[in-house]
């Protein structure tokens, strides 16, 4: 009976697959073959479906990760600059010339005078701090994106008019203003009367309100005119700053130290990396912890393989014997496992890339749609700084997610194919 299962197997291997790679077809055949064991088809579907799952999610979370990083960095640079100038012993006098100085530099695109205050506003019964920034709307609109997120009134009126003000759209609404109020600011001095110290007020006029996505500047950011800042914080021909823009935001700490060094007498060079450390610190800490821990997911699938090439290894094991008698090589017969591993992986990550690419490129409509649905705002903007789920897929993220999924495939299958090459011809087919 042995013999006859022999030549009838090497006959049909010399006939049909002289010119093929052995191990890959076997192994594409053991892939492919209905099992008897339906345990050993669960566990290899449930592989490579842990594996496309994990896959999947990870490109989905990094994709996002990605988008978040860079919604929040230009919504940030958007109302910070990309670098400032500050004198180290209080306000600028001399920013003119600073200013000037600072504009001949090649890597330099736009600078521009500001004052920063905190006040206190006031429309009726309705009162809301607020951080007061002073500003030429001239040059402030070649360094900052406000002028082209107003949602009513005009930016340009703001130098039109003494005493205007620009109001963040959620200070607006807890202020109950609108175009054309009239509000109170109140500000941490006092004028000495005759009828005692009474805070310092003045009556602004509500000229327009802007929402550039960030919701720490649009629920707490005013803005008026340099002169009328000048003029109610007592600072004369002063200025907190200067701020810059520069042809790259990443050379911002370079050129930060390159224009220190530039400026005569003390100034202080500081760049956005410096102003948000800790934000895009513990958002690269978060995305790396995140990749750690979806990659979990992989790793588990992946050796599930494990699991499955060991039953199968056990199941044909008689045909392992009869490949050896033949003339088979533990090589060869190590390939046949590590191929059909590989085989599983390959579907899962492939299936796991598309799913993820898929996703990632059309979050801004499959998460709306999911909102709508549950009747839910997964991003609320009493919480998050952002208020929609951003996406920004790197191709780069993609080919390292999917190598990792894959190397972890081919780890997977080392064993069961190390324990198939070392079955024994003879042990294997006494009972046969």
């Amino acid at each position: 009976m042995i013999n006859d299962k022999l030549l009838n197997f090497s006959f049909f291997l010399n006939s049909h697959f002289m010119f093929k790679p052995l191990s890959a077809f076997i192994g594409l055949r053991y892939t492919k073959a209905k099992r008897r064991n339906q345990f050993i088809s669960f566990i290899t579907f449930s592989s490579f479906i842990g594996i496309a799952i994990g896959v999947w999610a990870l490109i989905t979370v990094l994709s996002v990760m990605n988008g978040f990083q860079q919604e929040i960095r230009e919504r940030v640079l958007g109302m910070t600059a990309h670098a400032t100038i500050n004198a180290s012993n209080g306000n600028l006098s001399d920013w003119v010339e600073v200013q000037d100085k600072i504009k001949n530099h090649p890597e330099v695109l736009a600078t521009a005078p500001y004052i920063m205050r905190e006040g206190m506003l006031i429309n009726g019964k309705n009162v809301h701090g607020a951080i007061i920034r002073g500003i030429d709307p001239d040059q402030e609109k070649t360094v900052a994106d406000v002028f082209n997120n107003m949602q009513s009134g005009e930016y340009s009126s703001l130098a039109e008019k003494k005493f205007g003000i620009l109001l963040g759209k959620y200070l607006a609404d807890s202020l109950g203003a609108y175009v054309g109020a009239k509000i109170t600011m109140v500000i941490p001095s006092v004028n000495v009367t005759p009828a005692g110290i009474v805070p310092r007020m003045k009556r602004f006029t509500v000229l327009g309100i802007f929402e550039v996505g960030h919701s720490q500047y649009d629920s707490n950011m005013a803005l008026i005119n340099l002169p009328d800042a000048q003029k109610l914080f007592k600072m004369k021909k002063q200025v907190s700053g200067i701020r810059l823009k520069f042809q790259d935001m990443y050379q911002a700490p370079t050129l930060s130290r390159h224009i220190a060094e530039q400026l005569p007498g003390f100034y202080r060079v500081i760049d956005w990396t410096q102003y948000h450390r800790n934000l895009f610190r513990a958002i690269n800490i978060e995305k790396k912890m995140m990749f750690i821990i979806l990659s979990l997911i992989v790793a588990v699938a992946a050796f599930n393989i494990v699991s499955t090439l060991v039953i199968v290894v056990n199941e044909k094991k008689g045909d392992i014997a009869i490949l050896r008698t033949i003339g088979s090589t533990s090589a060869q017969i190590m390939r046949i496992f590590i191929f059909q591993g590989i085989i599983i992986g390959f579907i899962g990550t492939a299936i796991g890339i598309i799913s993820g690419v898929l996703t990632a490129l059309n979050i801004d409509v499959i998460v709306p749609f999911l909102e709508a649905k549950l009747g839910i705002k997964f991003l609320s903007a009493d919480v998050y700084l952002i208020t929609e789920l951003p996406s920004k897929m790197e191709w780069s993220d993609v080919a390292a997610i999917g190598l990792i999924a894959f190397l972890l495939t081919i780890l997977a299958t080392l064993y069961p194919a190390w324990r198939a090459s070392r079955v024994q011809p003879a042990e294997a087919l006494r009972y046969e």
